[in-house]
């Protein structure tokens, strides 16, 4: 069985994870209270808000609470599907004023282009959610890089510390697990992939290895035609 498809990860794997606790958090945690306060009473970002409520348990929060709760929920990186959604909404008008670009690592940059030219199918896995996914692929500092993706998951498919997380990629890619190679640098991500069935490469990029999974410190050292 020969990969068809190649799923990666972000932080960490095709982009600094400095990029996203040092840039986009900081850039998140100043803008969204005036942009909550401003487009409370817009459907979609009312519909996050409830569902902020509702994950709280504190139904009957006004909005400054519920600011409160997010800022709370970014200062612990709560992988909250409803804090994720609402990130990326205030990301979006900091990409599109310019003030935001998003960072990929140049190796993954030219590995991925090649590989879509080769002809794998080449899939997103984050925790951010898949809005935030495509702006950082979309707004990249090497220009629109989403062309090259046939699609993004994000925790709508379940935890990535979660086998049946996989299985469900899998089954929405469309391809047995063992023709997709899944690209992480945190072990236990790499595990559930493995347990679903998935082939998995390990991503270290400050040396070092993530144990039973073949590692590397770039893409340039990747080479899918092997698994």
């Amino acid at each position: 069985m020969t990969v068809k498809a190649i799923l990666t990860d972000i932080e960490g794997t095709t982009s600094a994870v400095s990029f996203v606790f040092d840039v986009l958090f900081p850039y998140a945690r100043e803008h969204l209270p005036a942009f909550i306060h401003a487009r409370a009473g817009v459907a979609e970002v009312a519909a996050q808000l409830a569902a902020v409520r509702a994950e709280s348990g504190e139904a009957d929060a006004d909005t400054q609470r519920v600011v409160a709760i997010l800022l709370e929920w970014i200062a612990t990186d709560r992988k909250a599907t409803s804090l994720k959604a609402l990130q990326g909404m205030v990301w979006q008008q900091g990409y599109e004023a310019g003030e935001l670009k998003g960072h990929v690592y140049p190796d993954a940059v030219v590995a991925l282009r090649r590989w879509k030219a080769e002809g794998y199918a080449l899939y997103v896995y984050s925790s951010g959610s898949i809005q935030a996914q495509k702006l950082i692929f979309g707004c990249s500092e090497a220009g629109d890089l989403t062309p090259l993706f046939s699609g993004y998951f994000d925790t709508t498919s379940g935890a990535k510390r979660e086998t049946a997380s996989y299985e469900r990629i899998a089954s929405a890619i469309g391809l047995p697990a063992g023709e997709i190679l899944f690209l992480s640098d945190v072990l236990q991500e790499l595990d559930a992939a493995r347990a679903a069935g998935m082939r998995t490469l390990g991503l270290a990029r400050e040396g070092g290895v993530l144990g039973g999974h073949e590692t590397v410190a770039s893409f340039a050292a990747i080479d899918p035609s092997v698994f």
